[in-house]
């Protein structure tokens, strides 16, 4: 079944019908001279607006775009209200292979779509889009951030994601062993990329044991280079999850770490890491809490980087990111108190969390 469109039917059915929608606005973008084809989704501009990154990925077909556009911009409303940001959840997605059809015609007509949103949509990197994209953006939209120094931005984020990610490791261990030092602790880490070798040199300047594994040999290589006392590597993610000992598990690569397989094998008493979406469908939560793993959310723990790309709208200023982005710490501290309270998984109470925030904005608002 489809729509007049000719898209399929679940998808206006999610946008208008289902749990997971409630957008305010989708946007279907299309420059033919360019090749561009885009979706922007706008999930929620109660707390400000609407703030999340351009993911440039090859779907395999428009209906799947738009789906992952309306999930990605409704991670962004809560990951934002969480973080205490004046923003709300918005996500853009450009169809097709980056590697093949990313030209400078094509991101300048991209510009201009978000530029005639006329501020309601501020973007920014994200899966398969750079600073350098995001300077040839910002030509002609101003509502861009994760642009390079050179073009007043704030450049990579990864510094503070990898930082927020550390604070929500330091308020686990806190809350699970009465003590947030990580000195000592075994901490693995799958994906040592961007974000991941930060994480890496947070965790050995404080004492901890690092376990490493990555697709890429040469990432694993640099690390060990850097880190030849303190820092192992394993095979791949499967046997990581499973090394005896193990304290805390970061996933920091792709998202759906956490699975119906992954759980039950896991060894680690925390997991807090930077990945996205890492519950791969609704009631892993409750896996997890069942076999008495603290789950850190990952959408409050990698805030960082949405810190610092927000922070670029009112002129970049790293200590005060920082400062911000160590806050993590305590709003993990209050998520896991609200679970407790509450008798659910910590998952369920930042979403408590963030939904009534939300609501409390949009509230205030409509009473203005």
């Amino acid at each position: 079944m489809t729509d007049v469109t000719g898209a399929p039917a679940d998808v206006l059915h999610t946008l208008f019908h289902s749990d997971q929608g409630g957008h305010e606005q989708v946007v279907l973008c299309q420059d033919r001279a360019s090749g561009l084809k885009a979706v922007i989704a706008l999930h929620s501009t109660a707390l400000g607006p609407a703030l999340g990154g351009t993911r440039f990925y090859p779907y395999a077909n428009e209906a799947e775009a738009v789906a992952d556009a309306l999930n990605l911009a409704r991670g962004m409303s809560y990951k934002n209200a969480m973080a205490g940001l004046d923003h709300g959840g918005g996500k853009a997605v450009i169809i097709g292979d980056p590697e093949q059809i990313k030209t400078e015609e094509l991101l300048l007509a991209y510009g201009r779509f978000v530029a005639s949103l006329g501020g309601r949509y501020v973007t920014a990197c994200d899966v398969g889009t750079y600073v350098a994209d995001m300077d040839v953006v910002a030509r002609e939209c101003r509502w861009t951030t994760g642009r390079s120094p050179e073009n007043g931005g704030a450049g990579d984020s990864s510094v503070l994601t990898a930082f927020g990610v550390y604070q929500g490791m330091r308020a686990s261990a806190q809350h699970l062993w009465g003590d947030p030092t990580l000195r000592g602790r075994k901490v693995g880490i799958a994906g040592v990329g961007k974000v991941g070798h930060h994480l890496v040199e947070h965790l050995r300047a404080e004492g901890a044991e690092v376990v490493v594994t990555d697709v890429r040999e040469d990432a694993v290589g640099r690390i060990l280079a850097a880190h030849p006392e303190g820092v192992t590597a394993v095979a791949d993610t499967a046997t990581l999850i499973r090394v005896e000992g193990l304290d805390i598990y970061a996933p920091c690569a792709l998202g759906g770490a956490l699975n119906d397989d992954t759980v039950p094998a896991l060894t680690a008493k925390v997991v807090c890491g930077a990945a996205n979406n890492q519950l791969a469908h609704p009631g892993v939560e409750k896996d997890l809490a069942d076999r008495g793993i603290l789950y850190a959310p990952d959408y409050v723990v990698n805030a960082g980087g949405v810190i610092q790309v927000a922070d670029e709208l009112h002129g970049f200023d790293f200590e005060r990111c920082k400062a911000k982005a160590a806050k993590i710490y305590d709003t993990t501290l209050a998520i896991f108190a609200r679970a407790k309270e509450d008798g659910i998984p910590p998952a369920a109470a930042a979403d408590r969390i963030a939904e009534q925030r939300m609501h409390d904005a949009a509230a205030a608002r409509r009473a203005r």
